[in-house]
């Protein structure tokens, strides 16, 4: 079994402990996060019974990609994106993104609390796609060329994506439809999320 989860801002990748928590989320027993999501990141959570597809996907020697969009704060330049796909050092070592591009702000609802705002100071979005996943990697690597996370939304996780799920919904994939969907999930649209049929 495969879970697709859009994961709210705020909420704990795990079943117990601290709330919210994905207890709240998913009434499902015996699944796990396939990776994780920090408490202050939103969007593709990958669950699944499955310990050898939980390695599978959750693991950097498979080299899986993640694509995130990423709001920093101020406006953002070339240089500084250039930088990201060349790479930057963090503590932990040198850190390089597969592809980083400018993109249009997406229709996507406000998060709840909002991002801060300064007053005459532009927000800008990027395209972000990573084949590893480090603690809090995305917002190391923006504030290292000078540009903090505001707000972090990962759109894909592989070949999965967040397609027409609502902020706090989930879709069971059975072995076959993952397999279906693997082969043939589009890419995501800068759209608002519409609701599940």
């Amino acid at each position: 079994m495969l879970i697709l989860f859009y994961k709210p801002y705020g909420v704990l990748c795990q079943f117990s402990g601290d709330t919210p928590n994905l207890s709240e989320f998913i009434p499902i027993a015996g699944v796990y996060p396939a990776g994780r999501l920090d408490k202050d990141s939103e969007g593709l959570l990958l669950l699944t019974d499955d310990g050898r597809l939980q390695d599978r996907l959750a693991h950097p020697k498979h080299g899986h990609t993640k694509t995130y969009w990423v709001q920093v704060d101020g406006a953002v330049t070339d240089s500084a994106i250039q930088t990201l796909k060349t790479g930057v050092l963090l503590n932990d070592g040198p850190a390089v993104a597969v592809d980083c591009s400018r993109i249009d702000p997406p229709e996507i609802d406000p998060r709840n609390p909002p991002i801060r705002v300064r007053q005459q100071i532009p927000t800008s979005w990027l395209r972000l796609t990573l084949d590893e996943g480090r603690n809090r990697q995305v917002r190391r690597m923006t504030a290292a060329v000078g540009f903090p996370t505001l707000r972090l939304i990962r759109v894909a996780h592989s070949d999965y994506t967040l397609d027409d799920l609502d902020v706090g919904a989930y879709r069971v994939l059975d072995g076959t439809r993952v397999e279906s969907a693997h082969a043939n999930t589009k890419h995501p649209r800068h759209r608002r999320h519409v609701r599940r049929r």
